[in-house]
């Protein structure tokens, strides 16, 4: 065991105890400890041996495509038929939204400068 993977074993069990006494606290941190916890198994995951093992057995770092994903079932192309052959929101609607964060940001902007006028600094 190098000191990388030291560390990461140190960070996950600081994690781990960490998720624990949130756990413990309830209300609004206790809702934090699940997402800790998760992190804390992970990061033994991410230790450089390991990943030096993986590599190791595939050394060129790609699986065959088999392997990586399973096929797609046949009701999940229907609907990605269904919906135009695009992901989940489409991209038309964010156009608008763009726009109205830029005409927001310009307002904004003019509101802030005519206020600094009204109280000069100098």
């Amino acid at each position: 065991m190098n000191k990388a993977d030291a560390a990461l074993d140190h960070a996950s069990d600081r994690l781990r105890d960490l998720s624990e006494g949130l756990d413990e606290r309830g209300g609004v941190p206790g809702k934090l400890a699940e997402p800790l916890a998760e992190d804390a198994d992970f990061l033994p995951k991410l230790k450089p041996s390991l990943i030096e093992e993986r590599l190791k057995e595939n050394p060129t770092g790609s699986e065959s495509p088999s392997e990586t994903r399973p096929s797609p079932t046949p009701s999940s192309q229907a609907k990605k038929k269904a919906s135009g052959g695009k992901g989940k929101g489409g991209g038309k609607k964010v156009v608008p939204l763009v726009g109205a964060a830029f005409g927001a940001g310009i307002v904004l902007a003019k509101i802030v400068d005519w206020r600094g006028h009204a109280h000069p600094r100098d």
